[in-house]
């Protein structure tokens, strides 16, 4: 039986039981990037084109390689090169695209909302790679993914987000995932950085770090997100903010002694962590990365119609 979904647009459409179907394909994806030739022929013959609008390493590169993976044909656009530059619209540029007859559309865009408009006008799958401020439900499920892998179960699991909330795509599909799963999301920043109704998610603010991070199982920093502040004044100095809302040793201390610590990336090494601290031996934030290819090579396969009941037999 196929996915219940058609497009991945974000974490909020999704059930209990879609994130756990989901985790569970992405781990047979795993141990396919864990051989030697890491080559499947599962999507052969799908098209998947990537429209990113916006600047991306990590997710931008982790959905080439899993569509290399998976044999797929791939084709990616930048605003540097298509003709929104030229004045196009989304919608005319989309289009155009679906007169090609693309499987599956990855779409990165500084609008919210932007692939669920995408998604009512085109006949291909549309995976949310990030929509402004409002979601980016791949990277919560990578996220919860790393936990598992971790050894982590998701009931009562306790997890720390801490940074630009306000800013933050991350921080929503991360609190809509959790305790969709089970955990308690406790969230931490300036007032400046936080956003009315997360408690409405599910999340519990918190004013003091060291409040937030006692006996977490998991604390995951958020990159403070310069480029969306729009000039508004919302951080004194990255000075500031590492004195009050930054990870280092000492805080750490306040943890549990097996938890974690995470970041989507880019670091801003020295503002929301120590470098000592990214790179200690409590980070699975390269784990993430890893995770993030297999957890996307599962929603590529789940889009294109495989069935999460066959994947072992067609992978």
């Amino acid at each position: 039986m196929a996915f219940a979904h058609k497009s991945l647009l974000g974490i909020a459409q999704l059930s209990t039981e879609d994130i756990i179907t989901i985790l569970n394909v992405s781990e047979t994806f795993y141990e396919i990037s864990e051989r030697r030739i890491k080559k499947v022929p599962t999507l052969r013959g799908k098209t998947v084109v990537n429209l990113f609008m916006e600047p991306s390493t990590r997710t931008r590169a982790s959905f080439e390689i899993a569509e290399k993976r998976l044999s797929a044909d791939g084709l990616n656009l930048s605003p540097s090169t298509s003709s929104v530059k030229k004045g196009e619209t989304l919608l005319d540029t989309a289009l155009n695209l679906q007169a090609m007859h693309p499987d599956i559309l990855v779409m990165r865009h500084r609008a919210a909302g932007s692939p669920h408009f995408l998604d009512k006008h085109i006949d291909a799958a549309v995976i949310n790679a990030g929509d402004g401020a409002h979601e980016h439900p791949t990277q919560a499920l990578l996220d919860a993914f790393t936990m598992r892998r971790q050894g982590k179960g998701f009931h009562r699991l306790e997890v720390a987000i801490i940074g630009d909330i306000a800013h933050s795509r991350v921080a929503r599909s991360n609190i809509l995932c959790l305790t969709r799963l089970g955990a308690n999301v406790r969230v931490c920043g300036p007032r400046t950085m936080l956003q009315p109704g997360l408690e409405k998610l599910g999340a519990t603010l918190y004013d003091r770090l060291d409040d937030a991070l006692e006996g977490v199982d998991v604390a995951m920093a958020l990159r403070v997100q310069m480029e969306r502040f729009g000039g508004d004044a919302l951080l004194a100095t990255t000075r500031e903010y590492s004195r009050q809302f930054g990870l280092n040793r000492k805080r750490l201390e306040r943890i549990k002694p097996d938890g974690l610590v995470m970041h989507p990336g880019p670091i801003n090494r020295g503002v929301e962590m120590d470098p000592d601290v990214a790179d200690g031996d409590r980070s699975v934030i390269l784990e993430q990365v890893t995770s993030g290819v297999a957890v996307r090579m599962a929603l590529l396969y789940l889009m294109a119609g495989g069935s999460p009941d066959s994947v072992t037999k067609e992978s």
